[in-house]
């Protein structure tokens, strides 16, 4: 059995967690656009003329904390993405793949919640960041590891 078939389930919930990963970075995206219409802080002039009393601003706080949120997805997301494709194709223990990808998703979900929707003290934001951070680094540690020999 090829590591991408249907046919695996490890393959097949990496197709589930990514594309919750994918509609979760929509969502934040809306998430941004409904902060900045109900500020009424916009970053460019022609979406001003939308909103009565809408205002070109750059550093509106709550805005710049939803953006950061999202930058940070960006950041992240792609990269498990990546690491954890190369991780199926190392054919790891399907309840353990499993578990590895809820956890990323699971954690980057909290995280945009804690930092963005209701922001909380450290270290919850921390932690939210460090267990999917950690469940990609040994994902990308176990692919090299398993691919090392093959030089």
């Amino acid at each position: 059995m090829s590591s991408f078939s249907l046919d695996n389930p490890v393959f097949r919930a990496y197709i589930v967690y990514s594309a919750i990963l994918a509609v979760k970075v929509l969502a934040m995206t809306l998430l941004t656009a409904m902060t900045r219409v109900i500020r009424g802080t916009f970053a460019n002039p022609e979406d001003t003329k939308m909103f009565k009393g809408a205002k070109v601003r750059y550093d509106d706080p709550a805005v710049e904390r939803v953006r950061r949120a999202h930058l940070n997805d960006l950041e992240n997301i792609p990269v498990f993405w990546v690491v954890a494709a190369l991780y199926v194709s190392t054919n790891p223990v399907a309840a353990w793949a499993t578990l590895l990808f809820r956890a990323f998703t699971l954690g980057r979900i909290l995280h945009s919640i804690v930092y963005a929707v209701v922001p909380l003290p450290q270290p919850a934001r921390a932690i939210a960041f460090g267990i999917p951070f950690l469940t990609t680094a040994y994902m990308g540690a176990q692919v090299i590891l398993y691919y090392i020999t093959a030089l």
